[in-house]
This record gives C-alpha cells, sequence and structure tokens, in this order.
C-alpha cells in the first residue's frame, strides 16, 4: 500500500513538472508578412502587427490566433460603437425606469384622468380670476368714458387725471387678456403632456395585462444601479 502512495505522488510529481516546464517555454509565433515571407518568432511580430498572427505550441499546433493589431481609425470606430452601445444601454435602462414610475403613479385611466382634471382646474382657476379683473376693468371704463362725453367737442380739454385712468385702464385690460391667452396656451400644452403620457400608458397597461404576474413584476422593476 505504502508503495503504490509513493508511485501516485511520483506520477503527480512529475506531471505537475511537465506542465510548469510547457508553461515556462516562450510561444512561437508565426505570420505571412506583406511579402508573402512566413515568418516565425518567440514573441509578436512587430511586421506583423497590421495581420494576422498564430501562436504555435512546441509541437507546431496553433495555440491561438491573434487578431491584426487595430488602426487608429479602426480603434475610433471601435470606440465610438461600444459608446453608442453604452448610450442606447443607459437610454433603455432609463426609459423603463420612466415607465415603471408612470405605471406606478397611474395604474388606471381613471388616475391619470384625475389628475389631468387637478391640472386643468389650477389653469381654469387663473383664467376665471383673470376675466372677473377685466370685468371689473370694463366697468371702470365706462364711467371713466362717461366722464370723457364732457369734453367731446375738445378732448384736449379732459384732465390730465382722466387721460391718465384711461390709458392705465387700457393697459391692464391688454395685460389681462394677454395674461388669459397664455393660460389657454398653457391648457392646450397641459393635454398635449396628458395625451402623451396616455398613449404611452395605455401601451404599458395592455403589456401588463399581457404578460403573468410575475413576469410583469420583474419587467416594470427598475434596473439595479
Amino acid at each position: 500500500m505504502a508503495t503504490t502512495s509513493v508511485q501516485v505522488l511520483a506520477a503527480v510529481l512529475l506531471l505537475a513538472g511537465s506542465v510548469l516546464r510547457a508553461a515556462a517555454q516562450p510561444g512561437i509565433y508565426s505570420c505571412v508578412d506583406a511579402k508573402g515571407r512566413t515568418v516565425t518568432a518567440d514573441r509578436p511580430i512587430a511586421a506583423c502587427i497590421g495581420r494576422e498572427q498564430k501562436e504555435l505550441n512546441p509541437s507546431g499546433s496553433v495555440k491561438r490566433t491573434v487578431p491584426p493589431a487595430l488602426t487608429a481609425r479602426e480603434r475610433a470606430l471601435a470606440e465610438e460603437k461600444a459608446r453608442q452601445a453604452q448610450e442606447e444601454k443607459a437610454r433603455a435602462a432609463e426609459e423603463r425606469k420612466r415607465n415603471h414610475a408612470l405605471v406606478t403613479r397611474y395604474p388606471d385611466q381613471a388616475a391619470h384622468d384625475k389628475e389631468r382634471s387637478a391640472a386643468l382646474s389650477v389653469a381654469d382657476d387663473v383664467v376665471a380670476t383673470a376675466t372677473r379683473r377685466l370685468a371689473t376693468l370694463a366697468a371702470e371704463r365706462r364711467k371713466l368714458d362717461a366722464e370723457m362725453e364732457f369734453y367731446l367737442k375738445d378732448p384736449s380739454k379732459a384732465p390730465a387725471r382722466l387721460k391718465r385712468q384711461i390709458e392705465e385702464n387700457v393697459q391692464h385690460t391688454s395685460a389681462q387678456q394677454r395674461f388669459i391667452a397664455a393660460q389657454e396656451g398653457e391648457k392646450q400644452r397641459i393635454n398635449a403632456r396628458f395625451d402623451e403620457e396616455l398613449a404611452r400608458l395605455r401601451a404599458l397597461w395592455a403589456q401588463a395585462k399581457a404578460q403573468p404576474p410575475v413576469a410583469a413584476a420583474s419587467a416594470a422593476k427598475p434596473p439595479n444601479r
């Protein structure tokens, strides 16, 4: 039994020694240069830096193939391609994150419609306030016009105070009209934003319904950072 153990140990040591000797041997590189000559060396061949090289085992078999080194232009193209791929990956991750946040905020159309109504209500309240202010200005203008009737034959004789009040009334009225127009534009932007969101949400809701519960939860979960 002892003899067998010694023999096994000797065989293991012999095999290990062979592996170490093989690892210590330098590689052999071979390539065909620009003139069609086969060149060999114990290191990567500078003359074939732009060509495919083969690293050979001591037996002459191919250990691995070394691709040609990239030119500056090729490296730039490869780096640009890698950059674009990374940006696309980040964009897709950000898109999944936004979709998850959107579906979490609006689980159904009722929730989305409620927030649309709330946003429009704020703009409507502002318009209503401006409209009331316009009505007040209109009433003031009627009084000023009534006073101005005394000077219809010669408006230049109207008091400076009256002229100034009429001018201010015109300016304030114009400002309120512009403000109302701006709020109407804001309502259009609100509706456009909610319409865009609703179109995306409908696709996400349909996708969630089509998926099994576990798969849907995994798809909606934002990626780990």
